[in-house]
Parts: C-alpha cells; sequence; structure tokens
C-alpha cells in the first residue's frame, strides 16, 4: 500500500502519517501548511499538485478541510472550495490514477438540526440511516462532499469509504456555558457516552476502511465510540440523562462523586457505531467503561498516539472568548 494523506499538519493527518510510518507504509502528506508530517505543501484544489501527490499511490486518506470551528473566521466560499472543489479535484485524479481505496473524512455534523429533538421528546438514535440536515456551512459541504464520493463510484467505479467521525479533537469546549458549568475533563468524559471518539480508534477504522473499500465499494459510517445506551434509553435520557446512565453504568456514580464531578442532565443524541463494527470489522478500544478505568487510576485516558499529536487549536491566532469564535 503507497498512500496519499491530505490534511497531513492537521490532528487526524498527522496521526496517520505517523501511524503509516511506524508501520513503515511509503506515505505523503500534502497541506497548505508546512509541518514535520507534511511532504508536499500545496493545495487539493490545485490539479497539479494533486497529480503530482498520486503518482505510485494506491490508497487516499482525504482529511483535508475547513471545520465547523472556520464557520466565524472564514467566507462560505472557501468552505466550497475547500470541502467541495478540493474533493472534487482529488476524486478526479483519483479516478485517472487507478486508485484502490478512496477514504473520505466526513463529520457527524452533517445530520444537523436532524438529531436535535425538543425538550420532553426521546433523543435521537443516529445512525446511517438518519437523512442529514445541516446546520451550517461547514455540514453543508461535508454533505456534499460525501455525495461526491458516491457520484465517483456510481459513475466510475471509484472504491470510496466515508467516515463520519465523532469529537476527537482535544481541544476545549467551544460552549462558553458548558465551560462554566464543568471542567474540560469532565465535559470529554460525558461525552464518551454519545458523541466522542479516541484518536487512535480513528485511525484504526480509517485504514480498516482502506482495506475493505474493494470489497465494499462504497459505504458510509459513523465513527464513534462506543455507547452503553439503548434504544428503550431515548425516552428518558433527553430529560434524565444521569437516571440513565446509572442505570447502564453504575460504577460511574462512585468515581465521579470522588472527582466532584456531574453527568449532563441531557443528552438529546445517540451516535451509534453497530455499522462500522459489523462492515469494517473496527473494534474501538475507548468508550466510558475505559474512561472510569482511567479515572480509578488518575486520570482521563488518552492514547500514545493522540499525546505525541497533541492539542493543534484552528487558527493561527488566539481568541480571548473560548478557543474560536462560534457561528451557526
Amino acid at each position: 500500500m503507497t498512500v496519499l494523506v491530505t490534511g497531513s499538519a492537521g490532528h487526524l493527518g498527522e496521526a496517520l502519517v505517523r501511524t503509516l510510518n511506524r508501520n513503515g507504509t511509503p506515505v505523503t502528506g500534502l497541506d497548505v501548511k508546512p509541518s514535520p508530517y507534511t511532504h508536499v505543501v500545496g493545495s487539493i484544489t490545485d490539479p497539479d499538485v494533486v497529480r503530482h501527490c498520486l503518482a505510485g499511490v494506491d490508497t487516499v486518506f482525504h482529511t483535508a478541510t475547513l471545520h465547523k470551528p472556520h464557520v466565524a473566521t472564514h467566507p462560505k466560499q472557501a468552505f466550497v472550495d475547500t470541502n467541495i472543489t478540493g474533493t472534487l479535484t482529488l476524486l478526479e485524479a483519483s479516478r485517472v490514477a487507478g486508485i484502490r481505496a478512496f477514504v473520505f473524512t466526513s463529520t457527524t455534523s452533517v445530520f444537523g438540526d436532524a438529531m436535535r429533538p425538543p425538550p420532553g421528546e426521546p433523543a435521537t438514535w443516529v445512525t446511517e440511516s438518519v437523512t442529514p440536515l445541516p446546520r451550517n456551512i461547514y455540514g453543508v459541504t461535508k454533505t456534499a462532499a460525501e455525495d461526491l464520493c458516491h457520484l465517483f463510484h456510481r459513475r466510475h467505479g471509484l472504491n470510496c469509504v466515508v467516515l463520519r467521525t465523532s469529537r476527537f479533537f482535544p481541544e476545549e469546549d467551544d460552549d462558553r456555558a458548558r465551560r462554566a458549568e464543568f471542567t474540560d475533563d469532565n465535559l470529554k468524559a460525558n461525552e464518551y457516552l454519545y458523541r466522542r471518539v479516541e484518536l487512535t480508534d480513528v485511525v484504526s477504522a480509517h485504514l480498516l476502511a482502506a482495506r475493505r473499500a474493494p470489497v465494499l465499494g462504497f459505504g458510509r459510517y459513523i465513527i464513534s465510540a462506543t455507547t452503553p445506551f439503548t434504544l428503550e434509553d431515548l425516552p428518558v435520557l433527553n430529560a434524565d440523562a444521569p437516571r440513565v446512565v446509572a442505570g447502564r453504568v453504575p460504577a460511574y456514580g462512585e468515581v465521579y462523586q470522588v472527582l466532584g464531578w456531574r453527568m449532563f442532565e441531557r443528552i438529546d443524541r445517540v451516535y451509534v457505531n453497530d455499522a462500522a463494527r459489523r462492515d469494517l470489522g473496527w473494534s474501538p478500544v475507548y468508550d466510558f467503561a475505559s474512561v472510569l478505568d482511567g479515572l480509578r487510576q488518575g486520570g482521563l485516558p488518552v492514547s500514545p498516539l493522540a499525546q505525541a499529536v497533541g492539542a493543534k487549536g484552528y487558527h493561527d491566532r488566539a481568541f480571548d472568548d473560548g478557543p474560536f469564535p462560534v457561528s451557526d
């Protein structure tokens, strides 16, 4: 396997390049920003750069993107250019190059308002069958890029696997109210119940997706930690989450009490990874149970890979109120 990783200066891109290097896999990292894991500094929207990077490559991990943190700082056209035009440029060149596997990193943000029930309604059980309803330009452009991947599979036979990843960044939460109410580790621990995944598990999902792409042809998969919740929990979960968590994971109460932590009062959605575990053979290591084990030993568990990659931020400047400006 010879690999191109786009977005090699980012969290996931660097993690993939690090892992491929460790495995002895030839890899080229492409990013607009220089980094120790970027071999070619250039844009995915430049056909000449992309063609050069694809020479001799059989697998593409396309992680490069503008993210939700850029919504308030970048024009909508920049999202279209990077997330749609950049993906199209890569797909066109991959078709010509005869790429064996194209793995596109998408996001659970594509679901948007489809997973936001009002208080009193059951929490949303988010599987691949939920129809996306993006709430901002980030979600819109990632959904469009997913559809481009599907189009190139249907029309040109390009093997494409789309991975809709949940939160795996180490940066602090962008919600000011939650930052004021919970410590950062408390927030992240809670999220492992329904909307967070560890970086090393995201990397393993990508490697498995590349291996399975020729068999699958095309597929969309949610990549999130395995939840302890079931469908029968949904009516209560969006009204009294602590009661549901206590029923499913009784040990959490004692651990949280020692730390002075709290559970969210409401959990409004649950990301379900059943399809990824079934079709990709993916077995994520980190979940809420492993989080509790780590906390008993002194801290929130973080994989060696995530520790090595660290926090990067999303902008070249700092902001006075939070990690980045928030906009819908």
